[in-house]
């Protein structure tokens, strides 16, 4: 018990004025000694709490907690927003490991304290510090067996194991049994994400954008404006990703609504979870916002994403006089030097495809007629010599492309919808692609030095269904890069898919990676075995 007397009229742990001090110097090495045993946020002034911690001094309960047991790791769910269930507040948030709730704070008064007590619950984590306590006796748990809970909430990788996993084929388990392969793993679909799902699907799966976000360290320390928000999508992204590619689960499946709750934020409700939208809008949208939140310029190969999806083409303009307008005028104006052709080459993270509009009228068995295009014929429009008018509210405009630098990994997307005031229209129109082995050679302009022009599929979005507003829905083909085997993705349904009925989707946006130089030389030798 503490020798330190209460003077009447002086109220417990107010400061007295030196001269009226008479505590002895035995008494002050007991409040120092005190003191030091513990490290907590209350201020235990009392004797009775004085002298049970001088009693438990010697015991290092931290390294032998009784409670390890009663941890339920098939409740534990870090995928959703790290918010106290009570107070709904971001500070100090811990999780319960028997219950999977998080709570705020650890203190006396704190909900954590009060849920311990009134439930019996006794292990929680702090899921910024990654420290584990125990509750109501408020001690650090120190346990090498709860490592694995520490990884499933915040994965990490080395450059070693990024190095190695284009070429890993292993399967996970995850806690509840279930087999998944990393990088492979289905997303809930909250309400109407399902457009966002196959967008992040996708991403996820282009291996330097996925191996710079595995490392925290690329984006964690990047400077930004004060009250800056866009830093939420690196930091939720990043984090989706290593999830996704976590070999360690605890289910085979990911739920991305931080992800999403950051691009509703940072979109300012552009985006919505609860109504569905366009994926290229997302996409164009989300790559940008990357981009600055990473501090890319305009600049080239400023940021990972100009360095993996940007590429340059020439455009060449010129424009069309008004067709009311007489022989003569026309003439007259096509002399002009606002009228001549000029030539400007710009930078692109996507290439847009047209599709010739659908048929009208049904075939002679009153089936509708489904038409179909090979890709090559889409890409003509690139080739320099095909023009394309582009109608402005008073003049119009013939634009031709020619490509000057690939990327990289190239996006295109396939120009299926059209909107009136009324609804939206999709053609159906199926586009005959091979999975492997594109070449771009005739796209590229004479005077631009390209060697390697030949791509391979690594991504397909697909569209199913009716166009308007909650009646169609979207669904990704992803290849693994490690098994080389090709999965269909619709939000949580994960299958394999043959390449051969890939091509027979409506494909709606598709990522393609650069040929290396070991993938032509495997194709050479494969063609030579053949002959």
């Amino acid at each position: 018990m503490s020798n330190v007397k209460k003077e009447p009229g002086t109220p417990q742990g107010k400061k007295r004025k030196k001269s009226d001090s008479q505590d002895t110097p035995d008494s002050k090495k007991a409040v120092v000694k005190s003191n030091s045993i513990h490290d907590l946020v209350e201020d235990y002034s009392s004797g009775e709490d004085e002298y049970y911690y001088k009693q438990e001094s010697n015991v290092d309960r931290s390294r032998s907690c009784p409670y390890l047991d009663t941890i339920n790791r098939s409740v534990l769910d870090f995928d959703f927003e790290k918010l106290c269930s009570v107070s709904l507040s971001h500070l100090n948030v811990y999780a319960c490991l028997v219950c999977g709730k998080y709570f705020q704070g650890r203190g006396r008064k704190s909900y954590a304290y009060t849920h311990s007590v009134e439930v019996n619950h006794h292990v929680f984590l702090n899921l910024y510090t990654l420290k584990f306590y125990c509750l109501p006796d408020n001690y650090q748990i120190i346990d090498s067996s709860l490592d694995d809970i520490t990884y499933v909430l915040n994965p990490t990788f080395t450059k070693q194991q990024i190095k190695h996993m284009d070429s890993d084929s292993k399967l996970s388990r995850a806690y509840d049994g279930a087999t998944y392969l990393p990088g492979i793993v289905g997303l809930n679909n909250i309400k109407a994400n399902d457009y966002c799902n196959v967008i992040l699907h996708a991403l996820s799966n282009v291996p330097p954008l996925r191996d710079y976000f595995l490392r925290e360290e690329n984006y964690t320390h990047l400077k930004r404006p004060p009250g800056d928000i866009m830093i939420l999508l690196t930091q939720r992204f990043g984090e989706l990703i290593r999830k996704l590619w976590n070999p360690r689960n605890f289910k085979a499946h990911v739920s991305p609504h931080e992800m999403l709750q950051s691009i509703v934020l940072c979109s300012r409700k552009r985006f919505q979870i609860t109504k569905q939208g366009d994926p290229l809008e997302l996409l164009g949208w989300f790559l940008n916002s990357l981009h600055l939140a990473l501090n890319g310029t305009k600049k080239r190969n400023s940021s990972i994403i100009t360095k993996t999806f940007q590429g340059e083409m020439k455009v060449f303009s010129r424009k069309i006089p008004n067709p009311e307008l007489s022989d003569e005028q026309k003439k007259e104006l096509l002399t002009t030097e606002e009228y001549q052709e000029t030539m400007t080459k710009t930078p692109f993270l996507y290439l847009a495809l047209d599709l010739p509009a659908a048929p009208l009228y049904k075939d002679e068995l009153e089936h509708n007629i489904i038409p179909q295009i090979p890709l090559s014929t889409l890409l003509a429009k690139f080739n320099g010599l095909v023009e394309k008018e582009y109608k402005g509210k008073r003049d119009s405009t013939m634009k031709r492309f020619e490509l000057t630098r690939l990327p990289p990994f190239l996006i295109f997307y396939i120009k299926r919808f059209t909107r009136n005031l009324f609804f939206t229209e999709k053609n159906p129109t199926i586009v005959n692609f091979p999975v492997k082995n594109i070449d771009l050679e005739e796209l590229i302009a004479a005077d631009a030095n390209v060697p390697n022009t030949c791509y391979d599929l690594v991504a397909n979005i697909v569209h199913d269904g009716d166009p308007n507003e909650g009646k169609g829905s979207y669904r990704a083909h992803v290849l693994h890069p490690g098994s080389k085997q090709w999965y269909e993705l619709q939000d949580l349904h994960v299958s394999d898919i043959l390449p051969q009925m890939i091509t027979l989707s409506e494909a709606y946006i598709q990522i393609w990676a650069l040929r290396t130089d070991d993938n032509k030389n495997g194709a050479s030798k494969m063609a030579k075995m053949e002959t």
